[in-house]
């Protein structure tokens, strides 16, 4: 296992970005006048203008408006999150400005892919960090893995042509159970059912007699 290299932040630029962070946690969010009033005013902040407004004027119980008070600390000033002071790198030449141990390189993107590629790869043999470059965590091949893998894609081709044809034929194999299913309800349903015998009309002679034995009763 090979050991990864740790980069090692100056103290100076560790200590100012503690000092930093604790300044920000009890920095207030600054809000703009009256954003919580109307739907019309964004959340972010605009310097208040007007003679009567009570957070120019610092009145109490409104909230505060941003001042120099709330600044950080001067070490940390222009500060990279990573901890090194950003320079600008337009050219190889430029590299020799910059300080392996407090400075890290940014390449300007007015800077072609050609020149670009020639300031990485003479930061890579300096030592020098680059802040907006993506570095790529896939390691390289070598020939005969590479062989190895175009027979494996080779095999997996084959493999997912046989998938395709099985799938195909499970499919058709599915379709003629559901069909068998279905007509075998079908016929059930066509068998014939008992016919129910029509009801007999009653005659007039029938409902003429009907009344008379009830007459007699």
């Amino acid at each position: 296992m090979t050991a990864e290299k740790i980069e090692k932040k100056p103290k100076l630029s560790r200590e100012a970005l503690r000092l930093r962070a604790r300044s920000r946690n009890k920095k207030p969010k600054f809000v703009r006048a009256e954003s919580w009033k109307y739907d019309r005013f964004s959340i972010s902040w605009r310097r208040p203008r007007g003679l009567d407004n009570k957070i120019r004027r610092k009145i109490k119980g409104w909230p505060p408006g941003s001042s120099t008070g709330y600044k950080g600390p001067k070490i940390a000033r222009g500060l990279h999150p990573s901890g090194y002071r950003e320079v600008m790198v337009f050219n190889v030449e430029d590299l020799s400005k910059v300080d392996l141990n407090t400075q890290a390189a940014r390449i300007a993107h007015t800077v072609g892919k050609r020149k670009r590629a020639l300031i990485i790869a003479e930061a890579k043999k300096l030592n020098i960090k680059i802040l907006n470059i993506k570095v790529s965590a896939v390691p390289e091949k070598k020939e005969g893995e590479e062989e190895a893998e175009g027979e494996e894609t080779v095999q997996t081709e084959e493999e997912e042509t046989d998938a395709a044809q099985e799938e195909a034929t499970k499919g058709k194999k599915d379709a003629e159970v559901e069909e068998t299913e279905t007509k075998e309800p079908e016929e059930a349903e066509e068998k014939p059912k008992k016919e129910k015998k029509p009801r007999k009309s009653k005659s007039k002679k029938d409902t003429e007699e009907t009344e008379e034995e009830g007459e007699e009763e």
